[in-house]
């Protein structure tokens, strides 16, 4: 049985979240600068938060989901319909999925963007990671049929879609901000 669930639990998470994160941006400020820090910190709260929003049950507690209950392999219906489940979220599961990347993308840039010759590099590397990192949620969600998620290439898909559009979105409010400036 999952012992924990709903969006309380998801909610209660996130801001506990915000603590360690918080500090760090303020033990990071001094050295780094304020941009850099506030964006080294919410990239990983984005990412703590992305897992709590897709690794805790939506409904609470769901209590016994067999193993043998899930299906035997990732969905690979893109844009097929969403699972059973995500009826909180209206019909807009794609974009949920979409916007929880954008935050994460930002940040890697504005982050990445404090040394601008490092960021050519740096960027598509975390995009890379930022992948790898939606990929190992959905393989999560495969694997532990008792947290009653569902694995789904559509999600994959429109998670990395969301990292893209924050780094765009990223690189423009970097130009803004000029991290680099701030050391």
């Amino acid at each position: 049985m999952f012992p924990v669930g709903g969006i309380g639990v998801m909610l209660a998470g996130a801001a506990a979240a915000l603590l360690p994160c918080g500090a760090l941006a303020l033990l990071l400020a001094r050295r780094t600068g304020w941009v850099h820090a506030v964006a080294v910190a919410g990239i990983l709260w984005s990412l703590a938060v992305t897992a709590l929003v897709t690794l805790i049950p939506p409904y609470g507690a769901p209590g016994v989901v067999a193993a043998e209950s899930r299906l035997p392999f990732c969905s690979r219906d893109i844009g097929g319909p969403a699972p059973e489940g995500f009826a909180m979220f209206g019909n807009d599961q794609r974009l949920l999925n979409i916007v929880l990347f954008v935050p994460s993308g930002v940040l890697l840039v504005v982050m990445a963007m404090r040394r601008p010759a490092w960021a050519v590099v740096s960027v598509p590397i975390g995009l890379v990671f930022l992948a790898l990192y939606s990929g190992a949620i959905e393989l999560v969600q495969f694997e532990l049929a008792r947290i009653d998620r569902a694995c789904d290439l559509t999600d994959f898909v429109d998670n990395v879609t969301g990292a893209v559009i924050g780094a765009l979105i990223g690189l423009l409010l970097a130009l803004v901000l000029g991290p680099w400036r701030h050391r």
